[in-house]
């Protein structure tokens, strides 16, 4: 037909014809097409990612928070850190760093032996219990007090995990004797009780130490995170070199391997295993253990997944995400390769959106990290927000830096 058409309206035509072959279509092909060029960009939706993006992924979830019932608050207390959420006996268990001082943290260079330095210093381990993971029922007293100086952790024990082990139960942390904050020494020692509402018995000795002068995690062992995984006890932790000084790899992550909930524990030699992150949140999925990354380093706000709890892999990307996160999560101690994941945990919030100072709450979150669970709600991955987001402390432009880029404007408009 094209014989009686002129030679350039044919060219036309035939070019129509060739870029409506090679077009990619609007219905998204679940296999990668081989019938036509690809860009890198494809190619990665089908070899790294899922071509259904995050509708179809397992380890994506966005996450809703909720606030707590039955936890005062003052500006005496602050709770934080939680562990992960256990149930025992139809009901759900917390622990959590609590401090209960009639003074404020302002800094380390005006703390006292009763006035803390940070959020988290002058802190015992604090228990609280519910019956429908929504309204909770604190202690009265703290599950475990710091020990006696001058034991180690007699300055401040914090930042909790639990662990579930042949019918007992493990309480690992975070043991401060000097001041803490700088470049205070940190190991984490553990506690063990016959019942989650205990008594619990500090066990003499830490458990896991820092590593050898020069190395990722040779001041502090932080964020300790159990789980138990082909029937070993696995506890992961934050490591730090040192706290400041930008030539420093501040925020990765390591894990060390133990028979026995008291050690010895052994260093994954392949150490750190996660380059991210500010506080750990490990959890059995699927055959191996997943982590949610957050806050800090190259491959913050993801969730990575290791069939040997060694070796990561970034399986998707993901926005406000809790921090320290407590999740209830059946199957995080059972190491019988069921791993259900979770739908829900506990988090905390620091009321001035800062971290060190002020107080912490503690809250809700939901989501959809269960691959026997299926909630649409919870995959939706275009979140947009409101005014007063935008504009809060530490997203809009404080008044220093106002001054500066203003500066900086003029000097560009005087330059061009």
């Amino acid at each position: 037909m094209f014989k009686k058409l002129p030679k350039l309206l044919t060219l036309v035509l035939l070019s129509g014809l060739v870029q409506a072959e090679e077009v990619f279509p609007a219905l998204i092909p679940t296999e990668k097409p081989t019938d036509r060029p690809i860009s890198r960009a494809v190619e990665r939706l089908y070899d790294q990612w899922n071509p259904l993006e995050d509708r179809n992924n397992e380890l994506y979830s966005n996450f809703k928070y909720t606030r707590l019932k039955g936890l005062a608050l003052s500006s005496e207390i602050s709770r934080r850190d939680p562990t992960k959420v256990i149930k025992v006996d139809g009901i759900y268990h917390v622990w959590y760093t609590g401090r209960r001082t009639k003074e404020v943290p302002e800094g380390l260079k005006k703390a006292t032996d009763t006035k803390p330095g940070t959020d988290w210093d002058l802190a015992d381990i604090w228990h609280a219990t519910s019956q429908d993971g929504w309204t909770w029922v604190e202690d009265k007293e703290p599950a475990v007090r710091r020990p006696p100086k001058p034991e180690q952790g007699f300055r401040s024990i914090c930042t909790p995990g639990i662990l579930m082990w042949k019918g007992k139960y493990y309480l690992y942390f975070q043991a401060y004797s000097p001041m803490v904050g700088g470049q205070a020494y940190c190991p984490v020692r553990v506690a063990y009780a016959d019942s989650p509402s205990g008594p619990w018995t500090h066990h003499p000795e830490p458990v896991i130490l820092p590593g050898p002068k020069g190395s990722w995690n040779n001041i502090k062992i932080n964020d300790p995170c159990p789980v138990v995984h082909n029937g070993k006890i696995l506890v992961y932790y934050k490591g730090a070199p040192i706290e400041r000084g930008d030539e420093y790899v501040l925020r990765m992550q390591g894990v060390s391997f133990a028979d026995d909930p008291l050690g010895p524990f052994i260093p994954s030699p392949k150490n750190p295993v996660i380059n991210s992150g500010h506080e750990t949140c490990m959890f059995p999925f699927g055959d191996g253990i997943a982590a949610l990354i957050a806050l800090d380093g190259p491959e913050k706000n993801t969730i990575q997944y290791s069939e040997d709890g060694e070796d990561f892999e970034i399986k998707s990307l993901i926005q406000v995400p809790p921090v320290a996160p407590g999740p209830f999560c059946p199957s995080a101690f059972k190491g019988d390769g069921k791993n259900t994941g979770f739908t829900w945990g506990l988090c905390h919030i620091n009321i001035d959106g800062g971290g060190a100072q002020k107080s912490s709450i503690l809250a809700r979150f939901d989501c959809d990290l269960s691959p026997d669970i299926d909630i649409p709600y919870f995959k939706h991955n275009n979140l947009r927000f409101n005014e007063q987001t935008y504009f809060q402390k530490n997203i809009g432009l404080n008044p220093n830096m106002t001054k500066m880029m203003k500066r900086l404007s003029k000097k560009e408009q005087d330059m061009n």
